[in-house]
């Protein structure tokens, strides 16, 4: 819709490439050539072109409106768009109702209030069937293009991939190898730095996460006087008493005797007779 334009990114859009004089390029739906321009849609996102004005005056701004009724006006992300610049209405939405020709090589493109300009281009003197655009899909470089290519990329140079470039420049693969190692030999000397001081952070921080257990038992360390005196009591106990209660032992001292034979109660005592069995004698 009109009002959709700007708000679905249309100052995406780019005016990609234009073709002046059209003598073997780009058909229309009736066969028939002529000038034509490409809108390429930049964004990620769809935008309908539709309520656009497309003009080669910037005096008149909205010399042609794009007509809301075609759903072709929408263009899919990365995609282009034809139109024909004809003078040919009555082919369809995507013609328009003035001519590009020598005289008339200024291209505009307006938002749906006609007022804001989206994008512009002014053509250089061109030859027949050489187009001339952004040398890159959207990009700001404008050139000759080196081929005309409606409705598909503006880019067209041979892309040499990566790998057949780097072979072409180290054909025996020294260079591939010396980088391989540098890749491998700085990684490990990274993951060693980086390990060393998580390490260090690590013994510091339980240092003193020790000092202070230690600072703490100290303090929890710290006894009363009465505390003192007990225990001052009970050492001087323990010094001059035989033995502890306490502590369950018990303490025995010799006691040393003079010894004589001669007062031994063993040497006083009188022998027990013994018991002898004889039979009775009987006078006969």
């Amino acid at each position: 819709m009109a009002q959709g334009g700007f708000a679905q990114s249309a100052k995406d859009l780019k005016i990609n490439e234009v073709l002046l004089i059209n003598k073997t390029s780009y058909l229309d739906n009736f066969g028939d050539r002529s000038a034509w321009i490409e809108i390429f849609n930049t964004a990620y996102n769809k935008v309908n072109i539709a309520g656009c004005y497309l003009t080669d005056d910037l005096n008149n701004p909205k010399k042609y409106r794009i007509a809301k009724s075609d759903p072709n006006t929408v263009i899919p992300t990365r995609a282009f768009t034809i139109f024909f610049v004809d003078d040919k209405t009555t082919h369809g939405t995507f013609h328009t109702n003035f001519v590009l020709d020598s005289t008339s090589r200024f291209i505009a493109l307006f938002d749906v209030n006609g007022r804001t300009l989206i994008d512009s281009m002014t053509l250089p003197p061109m030859k027949a069937d050489v187009s001339y655009g952004r040398y890159t899909d959207g990009g700001a470089k404008l050139a000759f293009l080196k081929q005309n290519t409606p409705m598909a990329t503006n880019f067209t140079d041979e892309v040499v991939p990566a790998g057949t470039r780097f072979a072409s420049a180290d054909p025996y693969g020294f260079g591939m190898t010396v980088t391989a190692m540098s890749v491998v030999f700085f990684a490990l000397i990274l993951l060693y730095l980086v390990f060393k001081q998580v390490g260090k952070r690590n013994i510091r921080a339980q240092r003193v996460k020790n000092a202070g257990a230690a600072t703490g038992s100290l303090e929890s360390a710290e006894v009363s006087g009465e505390v003192f005196a007990a225990i001052s009591a009970a050492l001087y106990l323990y010094e001059t008493e035989q033995h502890d209660q306490e502590s369950a032992i018990l303490t025995i001292n010799r006691v040393a005797k003079s010894y004589s034979p001669w007062s031994s109660k063993l040497y006083g005592l009188t022998q027990t007779p013994q018991k002898q069995n004889r039979k009775p004698e009987f006078n006969r």
